[in-house]
């Protein structure tokens, strides 16, 4: 993902900085009804929006609309700051930004979620990024729904209810081209017994395996233990497990062609 935006032909890598001092200022004349010092605010506090961004460089989204939808939540910021409450801008302004980026994340989520759930999550999310800002800490489950007036179970299914999924094949590791996937860390507690072994071929092929190999399959298909497991129980990494059961897996398939 590249970060060097360009809005209306102007680049924001050569977009001024404001200090908090200055920030404070311009909302002083906006606050005045200088429409101008708002447009100053926005670009003054673009290289905020970009930094928020970075966060969900894994998501897939082109970063022109985070980009947009982060400026959103700026000028939502703007609007609704209030300079009595001797609170630096930014830190108000970074709340803001994030949940209008992670709205709009979930309303382009894959899964189907119903209108009431997402609306009890939206204000569940409101209620933590508030009470963040009270109390200087992430709030827990328990305060959030005492703050709402809820039941604990509530806020709990709502949030898990827009969580984004993640793909069985998501890579989390990689170490000299060889991937290991989300799916091979989960262990497999339904498919440990011997069925796929009825077959005379398979079982002849396995017995052609060198002994390394063989542990390793016995371990993840008879046992149903994941790479992690297998790793620690027989003194290599992880990665070396993917690649030698790869190897074995192939092996056998070209046997039994």
């Amino acid at each position: 993902m590249h970060y060097k935006v360009e809005i209306s032909n102007v680049s924001t890598s050569g977009l001024k900085v404001l200090k908090n001092s200055e920030t404070v200022e311009l909302l002083e004349r906006l606050q005045a009804g200088d429409k101008e010092a708002r447009r100053c605010i926005i670009e003054g506090n673009l290289r905020l929006v970009l930094s928020i961004i970075q966060r969900f460089s894994n998501r897939g989204e082109m970063v022109d609309d985070l980009f947009q939808i982060g400026t959103i939540g700026l000028m939502k910021a703007i609007d609704n700051f209030d300079i009595s409450q001797g609170v630096r801008f930014s830190t108000y302004a970074v709340p803001m930004i994030l949940g209008e980026i992670r709205r709009h994340l979930r309303d382009n989520s894959p899964i189907r979620v119903s209108r009431s759930m997402k609306d009890a999550a939206y204000k569940a999310l409101a209620c933590k990024e508030r009470l963040q800002a009270t109390l200087g800490r992430e709030p827990t489950i328990e305060e959030i729904a005492k703050d709402l007036g809820v039941p604990r179970e509530d806020v709990v299914f709502a949030l898990e209810a827009i969580v984004e999924p993640v793909s069985l094949f998501e890579p989390v590791y990689s170490d000299s081209g060889d991937t290991i996937c989300v799916v091979d860390q989960i262990r497999d507690n339904k498919n440990t017994d011997e069925r796929w072994l009825e077959n005379i071929s398979i079982n002849e092929a396995v017995k052609k395996l060198p002994i390394r190999e063989r542990q390793i399959l016995e371990l993840r298909y008879f046992d149903g233990r994941t790479q992690m497991e297998v790793a620690d129980e027989i003194g290599i990494s992880q990665a070396q497990v993917s690649r030698l059961e790869k190897s074995a897996l192939s092996y056998i398939k070209k046997n039994i062609q």
